[in-house]
Order: C-alpha cells, then sequence, then structure tokens
C-alpha cells in the first residue's frame, strides 16, 4: 500500500493500540501530518482502559505536539470527525497494530487500512503495509512517506518522534538488523536535547525495582562464562539496562535477559567477547520460534507464544527458563572457531571445485567516493567496512552481496562486460561517509563484469556450526552453519573462509 491511497478517503481515523508506546506514537503521528497536509478530516486516537501514564510518552505527546486522543466510545469517535451519529468514518487506519487483535480496541469504519511491523495475524484488507522484517513501525512509515516525497526532516517535531519510536522498539537501536531500520537512523533529522530529556524520563521507580529483583536472580554458568535472567514483565529498555549492568559484572562474558509476557517473550542480549556476536546468538535463541538481531555487542528479540506452543511447550514460567537453558547450552556446545592467521586446513578428503563463469557486478570505489574516505557498505547481510583507495573495487556477487577489493585481485577474477547490469537483490546497498554521515546508492556506479571460471579451491560441507576469522579480519568471525561450505584456497591453505550453501552451489563446479 501507498499513503497516496489513502487520499481517496476525506473523514479518517487513524488508530494505535491500547496503551500506546513511542513508536505507536510516533507511526500514528507521521500518518496524521500527510493526511493532514493534504486536507484531510483526520484524528489520532488509542482505545482501552487506560490513558498515557509512562513520563516518558506524557513528555513526547506534549513537546513534539502530538494530537493523540483517548477513546471509549464510537460515539466520542464520531464527535471529534463531527460526524453525525450513524455516519461511519471514511476509513480506520491502525498503526503499529492489526485491527481485530486483543491489544487494540475495535471501533467501526467504511473501510479499514493496516500499516504495522508486527507478524501478520490473521487475513489482511486490500489496504495494507505489514512488514515484518522491521525492527519498528516508524521506520516503515518513514519509507512510505520517503516514497511520497514527502520531506520528514522539514518537521523537527516529526523526524524527532520518528527517531525515538525506532530507538524505544530496537531497545536503543540494539536490535536493528534490516538495512532500511538502520538508514532510517541515519537520516533523519533530531531534536538531542528531546531525546535526551524523553530518555531521562524512560524508567520509573516501579521499573528500577524490577531491575534489581532480576539481577537477585541472575544464574552463572561458569564453563562458557554467561549468565541467564528472568525478569517481571517490563519495558524492553529495562531488559537493557539488565543486561548492561551484567557485562560489567567479572568474568561475565555474554548475558540473555528475559521477560514473559502474555503473546510473547522479550529477549535482550549482550556480548563482550569477538567469538560471541550478539545478534547471531539472539537469533539462534528465536530460530523457529520468533526473531532476534541486533548489533555485535547488543541484541535482542521477541518470541512469540504461538509457536512455542506449536513445539508443544507449555507456556509456564520453569518450562520457559529451561527452553532458554537448552538453548544457551546448544549454542555454547557445537561451535567450533578457527582463527584462520594461526591455522593451516588439512585439504585430505576435501574435494577440489572450479567457480563457474557468471555475469554480476562491480563499482569502482572513487567514482562514488574520494579515495581517502572512510565509508561503510551497507548491505542485506550487513555492513561492510572500507577505507577507499584509488584502486579499491567493490565486486557484487549472485544475490547482491559485496566483497571489497583491490583492482589486481578483481582483474584476475573477472573480465569487464559491455552488458546493462541487472541488480539481483532487495536492497539496493548503499555507501556511507563515516566522517560526514552522508551517503549514496552504489548502484547507478555499477558495470557488468564475468567471473573468468579460473578459481580453484578446496571445499566441505559443514556438520557443526563453525566460526571463521579471516586472514582479512581478525576481530569479526563468518558464521557456517551446518550444510554451508568452508573453502580453502589452493594455493594457501591458511586462507580460510564461509560460502553459504545456496552461493556455493550456484558458485563453483566439482571438478
Amino acid at each position: 500500500m501507498k499513503l497516496s491511497q489513502l487520499l481517496q478517503f476525506d473523514n479518517i481515523i487513524i488508530q494505535c493500540h491500547n496503551n500506546p508506546d513511542a513508536d505507536a506514537l510516533a507511526s500514528g503521528f507521521a500518518v496524521f501530518k500527510y493526511l493532514k497536509t493534504n486536507g484531510k478530516n483526520v484524528k489520532f486516537v488509542y482505545g482501552g482502559n487506560f490513558e498515557i501514564s509512562k513520563s516518558n510518552l506524557k513528555l513526547m505527546v506534549q513537546d513534539l505536539d502530538i494530537r493523540v486522543h483517548h477513546v471509549r466510545y464510537q460515539e466520542h469517535l464520531n464527535e471529534l470527525l463531527k460526524l453525525g451519529a450513524d455516519e461511519l468514518p471514511d476509513v480506520l487506519i491502525t498503526v503499529d497494530s492489526q485491527y481485530g487483535e486483543g491489544n487494540i480496541q475495535e471501533f467501526k469504519a467504511k473501510n479499514i487500512a493496516i500499516i504495522d511491523h508486527h507478524q501478520i495475524s490473521g487475513i489482511l484488507p486490500e489496504l495494507s503495509e505489514v512488514r515484518s522484517y522491521q525492527a519498528s513501525c516508524a521506520t516503515v512509515v518513514w519509507d512510505m512517506l520517503r516514497a511520497e516525497g514527502f520531506d520528514i526532516n522539514s518537521d523537527i517535531n516529526l523526524s524527532t518522534a520518528l527517531y525515538y519510536g525506532l530507538m524505544t522498539d530496537s531497545n536503543n537501536f540494539s536490535e536493528l538488523h534490516h538495512p532500511l531500520d538502520m538508514d532510517m537512523r541515519d537520516e533523519v533529522e533530531f531534536s538531542n536535547s528531546q531525546i535526551i530529556k524523553f530518555k531521562n524520563s524512560n524508567i520509573s521507580q516501579e521499573e528500577l525495582r524490577i531491575a534489581g529483583i532480576a539481577l537477585l536472580g541472575s544464574e552463572y554458568y561458569r564453563d562458557n562464562h554467561y549468565s541467564i535472567v528472568k525478569s517481571d514483565p517490563c519495558d524492553p529498555n529495562v531488559l537493557g539496562i539488565i543486561s548492561d549492568m551484567l557485562l560489567e559484572v567479572e568474568d561475565v562474558d555474554c548475558c540473555l535477559v528475559y521477560s514473559i509476557h502474555e503473546g510473547g517473550i522479550k529477549i535482550s542480549v549482550r556480548s563482550c567477547v569477538k567469538e560471541v556476536k550478539a545478534d547471531e546468538l539472539a537469533s539462534f535463541i528465536c530460530n523457529g520460534v520468533g526473531d532476534g538481531g541486533g548489533h555485535l555487542i547488543k541484541a535482542g528479540g521477541s518470541i512469540r507464544r504461538s509457536l512455542l506452543e506449536r513445539q508443544e511447550l507449555d507456556y509456564t514460567a520453569p518450562t520457559i527458563q529451561q527452553f532458554f537453558r537448552e538453548r544457551m547450552h546448544e549454542y555454547f556446545l557445537n561451535n567450533e572457531i578457527i582463527y584462520a592467521d594461526k591455522y593451516k586446513a588439512d585439504t585430505t578428503g576435501m574435494a577440489k571445485y572450479r567457480k563457474k563463469r557468471l555475469h554480476v557486478g562491480y563499482v569502482k570505489a572513487s567514482d562514488v567516493m574520494p579515495a581517502g574516505t572512510k565509508t561503510i557498505i551497507r548491505t542485506l547481510e550487513g555492513d561492510v567496512e572500507l577505507d577507499i583507495t584509488t584502486d579499491t573495487v567493490i565486486a557484487i556477487g549472485i544475490r547482491g552481496e559485496v566483497y571489497p577489493m583491490t583492482l589486481e585481485s578483481f582483474n584476475n577474477k573477472y573480465t569487464v562486460s559491455d552488458e546493462k547490469y541487472i541488480y539481483p537483490g532487495e536492497y539496493y546497498p548503499i555507501i556511507r561517509d563515516v566522517s560526514k554521515g552522508t551517503s549514496k546508492e552504489i548502484l547507478p556506479y555499477a558495470h557488468s563484469c564475468i567471473s573468468v571460471g579460473n578459481s580453484e579451491i578446496y571445499a566441505k560441507e559443514l556438520s557443526n556450526r563453525t566460526k571463521i576469522f579471516t586472514r582479512w579480519d581478525t576481530e569479526h568471525y563468518y558464521l557456517g552453519k551446518p550444510g554451508d561450505y568452508m573453502a580453502v584456497s589452493v594455493d594457501d591453505p591458511s586462507d580460510v573462509y564461509i560460502i553459504e550453501r545456496e552461493i556455493f552451489s550456484e558458485t563453483y563446479d566439482k571438478i
């Protein structure tokens, strides 16, 4: 759905879930601004038994001039729009929630539209935009506004609200894993003084008590230096505060903190050692029952009650506690770690493969930004740090993945083609100047090339989870899962790396 499709209606209600959080308020506020700018009779509401009471949210509503109304009855809704008692709004738009769900009061309207980032829970109306892979609904709305050419940064209250919505729903940005969320974080302009004010009003005395009690119940596992902590139900930010404190404790290298809610479980994960990426651990914990992600040090996720129960697990505190114990134990039990700079692979029994001739793409990095620029290339697979030189080339793989290399290495592996380059990925990679904070898409500078097909490797399929610290990056590991391949250069047994299973089968032929 495009926001412009909503302009066919005149009398419009925007509704967020009961007891709204910052993301719901920001998302509804942004849609309200768009529709109001286009001359519509529009009101922003939420239902339920309780009005907003958290101090940071009350400040947000007041300081950013978010005109949201607490509504209990349909008649009040009609009064806001100045409709007759028997009339209905032309359309009701739910944001950060889905119509008919238990966390949103049901009002009637002639049409229903949905903008959300949670998992789809039922049949969606035709007017829907649900992106379950985004960290916040604010990101979804921000991207929809961009598509309409709406200047978000021209209204500092609006851009600050969207920034704060993403920040709170991603636990201070620690759970970001999709590049679009990162783009929004980096590109919106915001009032730093307002954000600091909201952050410093974020924890209530009751939440402070919850954090203290949770820390007293910490479980420590000495063999692998990690802790598990159960917290009473609380705001996800409180979980982040607890996990940050745990990481300060002697001998705690990583930790998992969780709280159980009626519909699911929120988790916060931290790591301070390079052998455990917090985002990868969070993803492992949530695999099959939810979603997890974030950054190297800070991450988090959500586990859905329905998916746990589908695995015939009781939704009780003891069962859930045992589930987390087993997941953490499994994570550390089945890990093999290889430090390539100190490793020589035994290629005995490994099959030999040759790279296929493939049509791919490349970008000369200095065409995009000047040599000497410290940059980050943002892709679906994550951020790639790159210091641009005059001979830096960015190769683009068969799935849109990027591989920075020297011009000499590029010339050894590829030949330039005159064919028009067609990008195969979903998200267009951008390159960001770290010092200036400016970004550019790299695809306008992309050209076609063909892999020459003379690169040979030894490879074997992995049976265990394997982390490889390559020679060119000794601080960040590449994860191989069972079914992926460990590759070894024919010319150098210490040049070891991971190739994803599907990419391997499309890229290499057995000799």
